[in-house]
């Protein structure tokens, strides 16, 4: 049963590094990807719906975003909800597909969007951490009700932080791997 408890902890640290992952890839750069906007809310007919579930989203050029909706009734919502959207970037509007030219990132947006994901990354990080507490409270538990030994207590102890440095390790990972785009776009 520990075990499975240890298999558990270790499978939710992972999806922790995959959200972050994900998180990373709606974070600007210089260049165009299609997550900067697949998820940003649209309000649509009375609903809250994402972008992708509204049309095709493209990367026809290296800084540039092309969102072809499925129904043209969706154009002005589209636009109307990239424009609140934190990107900062005014679509244009052609009647058919809406278009995101990206500009180039100035020094001072870099350093931000640094930060923004040295934020990301840390709370990934209080997240893991919090899995280890949590993990280490059931272990202590199942000790005390006689379920495992000291010496078990011990060992899965060990092998939950051993997990949990390594998760650290990639999500430090993916930390610089981002830095080091934003910085060099």
């Amino acid at each position: 049963m520990p075990a499975q408890e240890l298999k558990q902890i270790r499978d939710r640290m992972e999806k922790t590094v995959e959200h972050l992952r994900v998180e990373c890839l709606g974070v600007r750069t210089g260049r165009a990807h299609p997550a900067l906007v697949e998820d940003i809310k649209v309000d649509y007919y009375g609903a809250q719906t994402p972008i992708k579930q509204l049309g095709t989203v493209q990367v026809p050029e290296p800084r540039q975003i092309l969102i072809s909706p499925w129904e043209k009734a969706a154009l002005k919502a589209i636009e109307k909800a990239l424009l609140a959207s934190p990107l900062g970037i005014t679509p244009q509007n052609d009647g058919e597909n809406i278009r995101l030219r990206l500009p180039e990132l100035t020094r001072e947006r870099r350093v931000d969007l640094t930060k923004l994901v040295r934020k990301y990354a840390e709370e990934a990080k209080v997240a893991v951490r919090n899995l280890r507490r949590d993990g280490n409270e059931t272990f202590k538990k199942m000790e005390k009700d006689a379920k495992i030994t000291e010496d078990a207590l011990h060992k899965y102890q060990k092998e939950l932080q051993d997990s949990t440095d390594a998760v650290i390790k990639q999500i430090d990972s993916v930390l610089e791997e981002k830095e080091k785009e934003i910085m060099n776009e």
